[in-house]
């Protein structure tokens, strides 16, 4: 009898710092499972050998910023059945999405010496900004438990089950002291994806809002509570334009308190 043969899975980067890939092999133990699964038939950062396409399952770390990844992102959708956009880069544009507020050449011209050489777009954006995406996972970088998750549920035919809810019921959960409340310490966790376990608050500190913006923000009412501590408005502007600046509930709140 015939075996069937694994699902193939492919690991694409674009504009990014190769941390989500990390995720992946972080997950260590996990790892020889999924290996076990599926056919890594395409991962750079594991290995020179690629296997030719169509791929079952691509991960894609990283934003589109030049017009060669704007053509090349198309030719991986093309070649993917199921694709997952992993990472702040790949699901907001990522921290390079600050040059979207402003001239881009400004900023080439400043760097560059020779900036006739350099192709690159106005704008960092995401990868469903240019093509169609199945799953989008948030983080900067991503949770290694919600990258299995996220396997196991294309492995078995189901929807990803990631949490809805913001970094506040993390603190709940694990009995963090609110540090908003307790200290006066402002924190995005109220408006951010779960995911990261409320790391900076478990240390006193407050969110970050690397996981992006939960499905119903107020970010307006989170600025609001800001002032009342006594933040400024640049402080909020660039509290807002973090991993994710240019996710639209981040982004208006930003440019909501930029002084004109």
């Amino acid at each position: 009898m015939r075996r069937n043969k694994k699902p193939k899975l492919a690991v694409w980067k674009f504009a990014s710092c190769d941390g989500c890939q990390l995720s992946l092999l972080d997950c260590e133990d996990e790892l020889l499972a999924v290996a076990g699964e599926l056919e890594v038939a395409n991962f750079p950062e594991a290995s020179r050998a690629v296997a030719k396409g169509p791929y079952d399952l691509s991960l894609v770390e990283g934003s589109v910023t030049t017009p060669h990844d704007a053509e090349r992102i198309h030719h991986v959708r093309r070649a993917s059945k199921f694709l997952v956009a992993i990472g702040a880069c790949a699901t907001a544009g990522g921290i390079q999405a600050l040059r979207n507020f402003r001239e881009v050449k400004e900023f080439v011209a400043l760097v560059y010496p020779t900036p006739a050489y350099v192709a690159t777009l106005n704008k960092s954006t995401p990868i469903a900004d240019h093509v169609f995406v199945d799953f989008e996972l948030r983080g900067c970088p991503i949770s290694k438990h919600q990258l299995l998750e996220v396997i196991s549920a294309f492995l078995h035919g189901r929807k990803p089950n990631t949490p809805p809810h913001s970094v506040c019921l993390e603190c709940k959960q694990r009995g963090t002291v609110c540090v908003m409340v307790a200290r006066g310490t402002p924190c995005l966790g109220p408006a951010t994806h779960a995911g990261c376990g409320a790391l900076c608050p478990a240390y006193q500190r407050g969110c970050y809002g690397c996981f992006g913006p939960k499905e119903t923000p107020n970010t307006a009412a989170l600025a609001r509570g800001w002032s009342r501590l006594g933040t400024t408005e640049p402080d909020l502007v660039r509290a807002f334009r973090g991993f994710n600046a240019y996710a639209e509930p981040f982004r208006r709140e930003s440019i909501a308190h930029e002084q004109t």
